[in-house]
């Protein structure tokens, strides 16, 4: 997809790789439609965008989990810019700790995987009468492998890795294109450990993301996004080694669930916490 001048949307965008993807595409002479739960970090990131590309975008604040907040965000995308063409479901949560309970569950199915669903719902169709469009989905190498410390996430996340391929297999020959990010550890808030304060499970969480590998910085993986729009690639590995972990995990499904539980109780060591 060529995308100067066209119009995309990005959620979760008042910080981290939301941020960073609608800088990234306004650098590349798109116009970005801000979303975020936070208003003032939404406007924050057009305020930083349209200081080197005056007027490329505009923020949009709510919960994009909800169906008529995405029909605004398609809404203000077209009267401000015209039909959108790329929307990166970039909004996530890591949700509780543990197996939580129905309202958690709640929460994270909504951000992690409905709100893709509903954005599809509102664009698929008329970008297959187009005969053109782009999704991107953020999902996490936990879609890939799993969360250790988090069964929301990592439910959630295999759920959002399955809509993005759905989609992929059912309308790729009708001109909608799909990518999935699967990254592991990204300098954003959802590793800030003051998030989970007294919370050792949570701890727990946080540490399996980041002795796993490097903690890549959100600008890194920005450029790995638009690179594979560029291809039209589906899966976006910034972490190139879980597509090796992934491999073993399909190879020997057994050995690899040991392998977890092992790594997991080297993260928990002697730590008083009931998973």
């Amino acid at each position: 997809m060529n995308l100067d001048g066209r119009t995309a949307v990005v959620t979760g965008a008042g910080s981290g790789i939301g941020a960073a993807i609608a800088a990234a595409l306004a650098d590349r002479r798109a116009r970005v439609v801000v979303a975020d739960l936070d208003g003032d970090a939404a406007e924050r990131t057009v305020a930083a965008i349209t200081a080197h590309h005056p007027g490329a975008a505009v923020a949009v604040a709510g919960d994009v989990a909800d169906p008529a907040v995405i029909a605004t965000l398609i809404d203000t995308a077209e009267r401000t810019f015209g039909p959108v063409a790329l929307y990166v479901a970039n909004a996530g949560v890591m949700g509780a700790p543990g197996l939580g309970d129905d309202a958690d569950w709640d929460r994270v199915l909504a951000v992690n995987l409905r709100a893709h669903i509903r954005a599809a719902q509102q664009l698929v169709p008329g970008w297959v009468e187009r005969g053109e469009g782009y999704f991107v989905s953020t999902a996490s190498a936990a879609g890939l492998l799993t969360q250790i410390g988090a069964a929301g996430y990592a439910v959630s996340k295999h759920a959002a890795v399955g809509f993005a391929e759905w989609l992929a297999v059912t309308y790729g020959d009708r001109g909608v294109r799909v990518s999935c990010l699967c990254p592991m550890g990204v300098d954003t808030a959802m590793l800030d450990p003051s998030t989970t304060p007294g919370d050792p499970l949570g701890a727990v969480a946080i540490r399996a993301v980041t002795a796993a590998g490097s903690v890549l910085g959100a600008d890194a993986v920005a450029r790995e996004v638009l690179a594979a729009i560029d291809q039209e690639r589906f899966l976006i590995l910034p972490h190139p080694e879980v597509a090796a972990m992934y491999a073993q995990k399909s190879s020997d499904y057994d050995r690899w669930l040991r392998g977890m539980r092992r790594y997991q109780a080297g993260l928990l060591g002697d730590a008083d916490v009931d998973v």
